[in-house]
């Protein structure tokens, strides 16, 4: 008797080992639909490590007889708990991923497509993250105060393929415009175009409904790249952070508008050989300040774009 219940309780931890592989995430992850095919779960807004890491967007487009995912989401229990939903909508495997940029909330995710045989997609800067100090340090911080969720079996997956162009595919009966930007946001940012739906998702380029992170972005490019951004075939635009946008024009307006604002304010600033913490002090910020993720955020991206236009006033 003892003997058939530890093979029973054994073949139930196997089970319940096959049916959920990752450790469980409770969170809320509403799937939205902004297209006859695409679809998208929203992040909460706030800080890296809050609501269980699940602060970004990942999309994904559902075509005739596969699957193309946007974004991994920043752990592979959250990437699975996306890989559920999907599967609600559809049974169709995920062969592509689309990778936006290589920051950690969007890429700590991307080993549980990888497993299912997707090809992994991303722009070229990609390495320059990967090969750095900062992936290796954020892995492991994020091991910590993402706990159990990003833990010794999480790892970094590169690429399949390398982006540097524009790039258009065909694939289940929907044509797909993968854009390339350049550095802008990260060291590589790239967006991907749902033709046959008019959606785009844009990764970070965009944050809407909340304050950008800036962190290290070229905050020059990241604008020059929102000027040149076509909105016009637009049905709907889904942020790296924050809600899709029914008026795409207006969403990237308002990133561009704080964007532009931290470089006027910061950059008179330097030329007036003012500091930081004076100059910062005498801004007026009430334009952004009631913005989630504004007391986190604002401060450090302002220091960080005075420090950037410090360097460009000395050419470097």
């Amino acid at each position: 008797m003892k003997t058939a219940c530890f093979v029973i309780a054994l073949c139930l931890g196997a089970a319940a080992l096959a049916a959920d592989p990752y450790p469980p995430v409770d969170v809320d992850m509403p799937l939205k639909q902004v297209g006859e095919h695409s679809y998208y779960v929203l992040g909460a807004a706030g800080m890296a490590t809050e609501n269980a890491g699940f602060i970004s967007n990942a999309g994904f487009v559902v075509t005739a007889d596969s699957v193309v995912v946007f974004d991994g989401l920043g752990s592979p229990s959250l990437a699975y708990a996306l890989r559920q939903r999907i599967r609600e909508i559809t049974d169709r495997p995920v062969t592509r991923v689309i990778v936006s940029h290589y920051h950690a909330d969007h890429i700590y995710g991307l080993q549980v497509f990888k497993e299912e045989g997707a090809e992994i997609l991303a722009p070229r800067g990609a390495y320059e993250y990967l090969d750095s100090p900062t992936a290796q340090e954020r892995l492991e911080e994020r091991r910590f105060s993402l706990e159990p969720w990003v833990n010794d079996t999480t790892r970094l997956v590169a690429p399949d393929r390398l982006i540097e162009d524009a790039y258009r595919f065909e694939q289940g009966g929907l044509t797909f415009q993968v854009n390339y930007l350049g550095s802008a946001h990260s060291d590589g940012d790239m967006t991907l175009f749902v033709v046959d739906d008019g959606v785009l998702y844009s990764g970070d380029i965009i944050f809407e409904g909340r304050i950008p992170f800036v962190g290290d972005a070229d905050t020059r490019q990241w604008l020059e790249t929102l000027s040149s951004l076509e909105t016009g075939r637009l049905r709907a635009l889904v942020p790296g952070h924050g809600p899709a946008a029914r008026d795409p024009v207006g969403a990237v307006s308002r990133t561009r508008e704080y964007l532009a604002y931290l470089r006027e304010v910061m950059g008179a600033a330097v030329d007036e050989l003012q500091d930081f913490a004076s100059a910062y002090a005498e801004t007026d910020w009430s334009r952004f300040d009631k913005l989630p993720a504004f007391a986190a955020a604002n401060r450090r991206n302002a220091y960080q774009v005075f420090l950037s236009m410090e360097a460009e006033a000395l050419g470097q």
